[in-house]
């Protein structure tokens, strides 16, 4: 896969294909978007929204979960605000997320039958990591996008005039609804 994409990017650049893609570091509507790394959201959310490359800051991770008040999440969303000028930050779920139902006991088997050994399972929990809350899931996407919502509007780094709003979109559709 690797050479292929290598491949296609040699073209890329040489056809200057990268010119409609311009833009600065600097979100021009202001925004950041905490998104889900679902696949079907890649191009549909920007697209759904209205956005065109260089008018969010866009991150992603597993559900859209602000899962640690000090972790790359809020990291970011603070860089965003303080250095890149960010006012609004939307969190975008969505139905049928693989975050809902997670099994974290079904993923450590398949972390076992993939290679990962019994003992480095243990040393990194002896660590102090629970893998039961590391890779808890939820059970409902808007109660999770609720909880990420009021973890960014309550983080103490996160001035009270910048706008927290949580969104639920339909990763068929794009339809959105807020929360």
């Amino acid at each position: 896969m690797l050479e292929e994409i290598l491949r296609y990017n040699k073209s890329f650049v040489e056809n200057r294909e990268y010119r409609k893609f311009e833009t600065d570091k600097y979100p021009h509507k202001k925004l950041a978007i905490l998104s889900c790394m679902d696949t079907r959201l890649t191009e549909l959310l920007p697209a759904a929204l209205g956005l065109k490359n260089g008018d969010a800051k866009i991150i992603k991770n597993a559900g859209a979960v602000v899962s640690s008040p000090f972790g790359s999440v809020m990291r970011s969303l603070v860089v965003a605000i303080y250095e890149l000028g960010v006012e609004e930050i939307l969190v975008v779920g969505h139905l049928d997320c693989g975050m809902q139902h997670l099994d974290a006991d079904r993923v450590l088997e398949n972390m076992l039958r993939r290679g990962i050994s019994k003992e480095t399972l243990e040393l990194v929990e002896y660590c102090g990591v629970n893998y039961h809350r590391w890779l808890e899931g939820f059970e409902s996407v808007e109660a999770s996008v609720k909880a990420s919502v009021e973890s960014i509007r309550n983080h103490p780094l996160i001035p009270k005039d910048v706008r927290v709003y949580g969104l639920v979109m339909d990763p068929v559709t794009g339809s959105v609804e807020q929360l």
